[in-house]
């Protein structure tokens, strides 16, 4: 067992409480940390923004990608949607289903999390029926034969677990009904449209292992379960189900808003919410340095509250090695306590070990991003 170098210290001026009741003298704080939000952590009280660079070289920096721009991209099999972030652990995709699907997939390599952007549809796989809308989480078991018939054009975002699988979070003191209840997760059903399904003609499954396509034939559908029982089932979730954790006197960290855990890396979701009300309390997310994890967000719906210019369907990566935060106006907008509720709704993958960029990544991403912590007339001046 090893023991993190930790004990408390202060030196110079500091506020006792982090994100709360910073000195007159600066009110820009920034958390060091280790294992993401869980480890050991130092609270810097600064003179000036830690993201108030006035140029950047390199490849390693913020990016911010429209992923809105690979609608062309439109495929029936998700085996075909090209990579967009990625590591040993977990692959981010994006994909524009608008077809029935006349085949089976199953991915061999992992659990497949699907988060359904736009549209809705019919899934059958194994274990049943289910229907799923904008805003579900679907959680589908390694090696679960599955198919989908789009009801409308559907954008679904897609990360898989590799060699790994999706758990729920340790809740702790708050106990196992708050977030969400677990009675909130539905399964697949052996219903009237399942049954309805069953035939005698032939089908093919499209089996993905190491990113490699087998086709396994059968002279009739192999989506033929009269009934099942037990404890491994896909499941669903609606980000409307979730009831975030929330403190009027302190902004709590990302971590507190994970919804699933896997190897590697985790899912979270940020909901609408009351913003914090006690007057010494930060109310925008903290800058942070998270130096073990690179983070992912999709944005879903919603006012960003701590970004300008990002609209729905973008997606920002922050890798690790550098101190990121709120964008300028909503760092201001906070300190003025302008607004009283976010309406954003986000999902985010913090990942433990570095990801690569796919090579579509290029073709749309912004690369002014990295000067979007500018004071407006400092971007109108470059």
């Amino acid at each position: 067992m090893r023991k993190w170098i930790s004990f408390p210290k202060q030196v110079g001026t500091a506020s006792k409480q982090a994100h709360a009741d910073f000195p007159e003298q600066a009110i820009y704080e920034r958390e060091v940390g280790r294992s993401g939000f869980f480890g050991p952590a130092t609270h810097f009280h600064h003179r000036h923004a830690p993201t108030g660079w006035s140029e950047w070289t390199g490849e390693l920096r913020p990016r911010n990608f429209d992923f809105n721009q690979l609608t062309q991209v439109a495929t029936e099999s998700p085996w075909q949607v090209p990579l967009l972030l990625h590591n040993a652990q977990c692959k981010f995709r994006i994909w524009h289903c608008s077809q029935k699907m006349p085949f089976l997939v199953r991915n061999a390599d992992g659990d497949e999390l699907l988060f359904i952007h736009e549209g809705r549809g019919e899934l059958f796989c194994d274990y049943g029926h289910i229907t799923l809308e904008k805003g579900d989480y679907f959680s589908i078991p390694r090696s679960t034969s599955w198919r989908l018939e789009p009801l409308e054009p559907m954008q679904i975002v897609m990360i898989e677990a590799t060699n790994s699988s999706y758990q729920l979070p340790e809740k702790g003191l708050v106990g196992n009904h708050a977030i969400f209840d677990p009675a909130c997760l539905d399964t697949p059903d052996i219903d009237a449209q399942f049954k309805a399904q069953y035939s005698e003609d032939s089908w093919q499954v499209q089996v993905k292992r190491h990113e490699q396509i087998s086709v396994i034939t059968y002279p009739f559908n192999p989506l033929d379960a009269i009934g099942w029982h037990g404890d491994l089932a896909p499941v669903r979730i609606n980000w409307r189900d979730i009831r975030p954790l929330m403190s009027h006197r302190y902004h709590l960290p990302p971590s507190a808003h994970t919804t699933f855990v896997a190897d590697g890396f985790v899912v979270c979701t940020f909901v609408p919410r009351p913003i914090e009300s006690d007057p010494g309390a930060l109310k925008v997310p903290f800058y942070h340095n998270n130096d073990d994890y690179d983070e992912v967000l999709f944005y879903h719906e919603g006012d960003f509250f701590s970004r300008d210019n990002i609209d729905k369907g973008m997606v920002t990566f922050h890798p690790a090695g550098f101190t990121h935060g709120p964008h300028p106006k909503a760092f201001q907008a906070g300190l003025e306590y302008r607004k009283k509720f976010t309406d954003e709704v986000a999902v985010m993958l913090d990942t433990r070990n570095p990801l690569q960029m796919g090579d579509v990544c290029a073709s749309v991403e912004n690369p002014d991003y990295v000067y979007s912590w500018k004071a407006k007339d400092e971007q109108k001046a470059t």
